[in-house]
């Protein structure tokens, strides 16, 4: 059946009918996902037949029941402890709150967060350092990420506080990675020699090969940005013995929705892994996703699932991300109750030293955790850590995709709620159907993506 007959069937299938089973796949390969345990189980036909008819039917209790019988799903779980605190093993500073571009969907709202512009000051970034190095324990490894606006428009903060970083690292006997997220306009030699020094990753934000990208991400002075940006990446990508990653960034809008053609350019320009991610919020309502382009693009990234099913039966792993990152996250179950750091062990710092759950947060007090002299406020993040927990999240708790899709983006959902529901769901469905085809008959290729990061 093609790809798109499968995603309608797959559609009318999604939508949730029991917190504790998930039937999926098709003809003669049907199987019942354990939401509990994250096991997958291959049906016989006549108990897939039954237990979807019964879903189908709305007879949830007697559907669940039959499955906890079959051994084919779990009974559900007492809640788990609410923690209290998390000690925070990663940061974002926002070195630069400008930009140089006009992104037509900005979260930032073009870098400054809708405050002035402003660039951070020495020390509140060594004094982020300070407390996120002193905080670990000898062995432990954090994570420092560069961020803004466009990290590079201050380049001497960014130089300095990874080597600060680096040095103080190593004197306690921590391990430091890490990472910058850049338009990559700004990008000069001198950074591609930081990038290698320090085995950074980083992340290009690039929405399309041309002119949509251009449309969507044009200078201030309204001048496409394409050309530009793919003579960096080309830079970045053939950097002698290269020592980093450099990984794209897609944000999907109803303008650049053409994902296998968009794809096929990514990986033809060198990139090491890309990723899709539709635009859900924007401050301006500009360029967000409605229910039918969300339906687009999951047919659009089915089909880029396909191109990647079929490369995968000839032995080769393109680098996907959306379909790699899912495949693991199938095989590593585990019932986490957030979908991120956020808040937890993953704190954005401003520059002015404020402290926020994370960088989409920044100067909005919905997300305000502290300062960098004071440190994490115990009980902002106490309050915090209960009320973004999964099992407090509606309607996750009935939703069979819950410990794959943990409730999503925190901040999409207090600005915007839930949107995306039937597209997680929908994808979520497909790499089951994915996983279940490359782990019985192509278990080397398996084995390779599970071995991916």
């Amino acid at each position: 059946m093609p790809d798109l007959a499968v995603a309608t069937v797959r559609g009318q299938r999604t939508r949730p009918r029991s917190s504790l089973i998930h039937i999926f796949g098709a003809a003669e390969r049907r199987f019942a996902l354990d939401v509990q345990n994250g096991r997958i189980h291959r049906l016989p036909a006549a108990h897939a037949d039954l237990l979807d008819e019964l879903l189908l039917l709305g007879d949830n209790n007697r559907a669940e029941m039959t499955a906890v019988a079959l051994g084919v799903a779990s009974p559900r779980a007492g809640k788990q402890e609410v923690p209290k605190a998390a000690p925070v093993k990663a940061m974002s500073l926002s070195v630069a709150q400008t930009c140089n571009l006009a992104c037509t969907y900005c979260y930032a709202q073009h870098g400054s967060f809708g405050e002035a512009s402003a660039n951070m000051p020495t020390d509140v970034a060594m004094a982020a350092i300070d407390r996120l190095v002193n905080a670990a324990e000898p062995g432990e490894r954090v994570t420092l990420a560069f961020m803004g606006g466009e990290p590079l428009a201050s380049r001497k903060a960014v130089h300095a506080a990874a080597r600060y970083a680096a040095e103080k690292a190593a004197l306690r006997g921590i391990g430091v990675a890490f990472a910058i997220t850049t338009n990559a306009t700004l990008l000069r030699d001198e950074d591609i020699a930081l990038f290698q020094k320090f085995r950074f990753t980083v992340t290009v934000s690039i929405d399309d090969v041309g002119e949509g990208h251009d449309r969507t991400r044009p200078h201030r002075s309204g001048k496409g940005t394409f050309d530009l940006v793919a003579k960096n990446v080309r830079a970045l990508v053939a950097a002698d013995c290269r020592a980093f990653r450099v990984l794209a960034r897609v944000t999907v809008t109803p303008g650049n929705i053409d994902l296998p053609r968009i794809m096929s350019g990514l990986v033809e320009m060198g990139f090491d892994s890309l990723t899709f991610s539709p635009m859900l919020n924007s401050p301006s309502g500009q360029d967000e996703m409605a229910a039918g382009e969300l339906e687009q693009m999951l047919e659009q990234l089915i089909r880029c699932g396909g191109l990647f099913r079929d490369r995968a039966r000839k032995g080769h792993v393109l680098p996907l991300a959306n379909v790699i990152t899912t495949l693991r996250r199938i095989h590593f179950y585990v019932q986490e109750q957030y979908p991120c750091g956020a808040g937890g062990g993953y704190m954005s710092v401003a520059a002015d030293g404020d402290l926020y759950a994370c960088h989409r947060f920044v100067n909005d007090d919905d997300g305000l955790m502290g300062n960098v002299v004071n440190g994490v406020d115990p009980d902002r993040q106490a309050e915090w850590l209960a009320s973004r927990r999964l099992d407090e999240q509606s309607p996750c708790g009935e939703c069979w995709a819950r410990h794959l899709c943990s409730g999503g983006c925190h901040y999409e959902a207090i600005k915007r709620g839930r949107p995306a529901c039937d597209y997680i769901r929908g994808w979520l469905d497909y790499c089951l159907c994915l996983y279940a085809e490359l782990a019985e008959e192509h278990p080397a290729t398996m084995q390779t993506i599970l071995a991916s990061n």
